[in-house]
């Protein structure tokens, strides 16, 4: 669940898993996909990581014996443990923790994964909060069960060969340019282009890759809706080893009339594209994006109009030394759904937002610091979908800190 969005659909929000969006650049090795298709990749690829935090290079591993035949091999075990403090004026009030000041977990999990070998596979255990800008902050005691439960991400991997690899189980999305989990970003919340995305998927995704290429193919149930009925693509080609363009694309098949904690009915029956572009030099990593998204008019499901968004951010990231790094956001997205029977996709049909996120982060060997500031300004908002404990608002500015270790 991705608190995702507020949008005024609240369990729609929550079940808005507009996620991210992984930095898709070859260079980095930070994109989901490309962290997904090699043959023999190195410990903690999975979650993929788009920095400034760094995984613990030196992870903890338990040898399998001969005899479990294909599942032999070596077995990594790391994961993510962290807390965060945050204050915020407008707090929306949704759910359980969404107050003007709050301490949480925002990662407690472990990772397991085998990374050679034709059988491989990944599984993540263990609780996690999702904080994303302009939406209800929900503590990781109900957002873990309301959203993707304590095995948020599991899959096995059959890999043939150094170009192809067949991935099957509980999937990080293409989609977008954030990730899902706090520790994986530049910036510890995900940003109001995310909350139009999905997170996890459940399905199969096949992937190739070769020389500047990578492609990918995923089918699942999109919006973690359990209705194997979405179809996505991506395509990623590096120019050299500073440059990285990549276009996705994902959709809805067929029509998914239901909603809950862990989707919506709007956002299920979606069409999504993202253009993609990342740029490193030296200390320097920066990557904007757009996005594009549409709700085609499905009277059978109750939308009787179609509505989209369009939206622009850049990501940014600057490494001083090996401990301290800056990283930015900025962002701006639309709703055009205005007509009687289009979904709210926002703050209120036909309203629009922007925000700006500044993130320091200081790292020491697996331990890491970091505090931010963010700010969001809507406008053309209906009153009772906005922000606020009253829904009327049209401003949030949250200071946040959060204080951990990758092990």
């Amino acid at each position: 669940m991705n608190s995702r969005t507020h949008s005024g659909e609240i369990c729609a929000s929550m079940t808005q898993p507009s996620w991210r969006a992984r930095l898709l650049a070859c260079a980095l090795g930070a994109a989901a996909p490309l962290a997904t298709t090699a043959a023999h990749a190195d410990p903690m690829t999975t979650p993929a990581m788009a920095g400034p935090l760094a995984a613990n290079p030196n992870p903890f591993s338990v040898d399998l014996p001969d005899w479990l035949g294909p599942a032999a091999g070596k077995v990594y075990v790391t994961g993510a443990v962290s807390g965060l403090a945050f204050y915020q004026d407008n707090p929306i009030d949704a759910f359980p923790g969404d107050d003007a000041s709050m301490l949480d977990l925002s990662n407690g999990q472990v990772f397991l994964q085998k990374t050679d070998g034709w059988l491989q596979f990944f599984v993540q255990v263990g609780d996690y909060s999702l904080p994303a800008l302009g939406a209800s902050y929900i503590k990781s005691s109900f957002a873990t069960p309301f959203t993707f439960g304590v095995v948020p991400q599991a899959f096995i991997k059959i890999v043939p060969n150094s170009e192809f690899s067949i991935e099957a189980g509980k999937l990080p999305t293409l989609i977008g340019a954030e990730y899902t989990f706090t520790f994986e970003n530049m910036n510890i919340e995900r940003g109001l282009l995310w909350n139009q995305e999905n997170a996890v998927n459940q399905g199969v995704q096949v992937n190739y890759a070769s020389g500047p290429i990578t492609l990918s193919l995923s089918f699942n149930d999109g919006m973690y809706s359990n209705r194997l009925n979405w179809l996505w693509g991506l395509a990623s080609y590096a120019f050299d080893s500073s440059n990285t363009i990549s276009f996705v694309a994902g959709g809805n098949l067929g029509h998914t009339g239901y909603g809950n904690a862990g989707t919506s009915v709007a956002l299920n029956n979606e069409d999504i594209f993202n253009l993609i572009y990342t740029w490193t030099s030296g200390p320097w990593t920066i990557s904007p994006y757009l996005q594009y998204t549409n709700v085609p008019s499905t009277p059978s499901v109750g939308i009787t109009k179609s509505a989209s968004t369009l939206g622009g951010a850049i990501l940014a990231s600057y490494a001083f030394d090996d401990n301290w790094k800056l990283a930015g956001r900025a962002e701006y997205i639309t709703d055009s759904g205005k007509a009687a029977g289009a979904p709210n996709l926002l703050y209120g049909k036909g309203s629009n937002a922007w925000s700006i996120t500044i993130t320091p982060t200081y790292q020491w060997k697996v331990f890491y610091a970091r505090v931010e500031g963010s700010y969001v300004g809507a406008g053309s908002t209906t009153p009772g979908f906005a922000l606020g404990p009253a829904a009327s608002s049209t401003t949030q500015t949250r200071a946040m800190f959060e204080i951990g270790a990758l092990f």
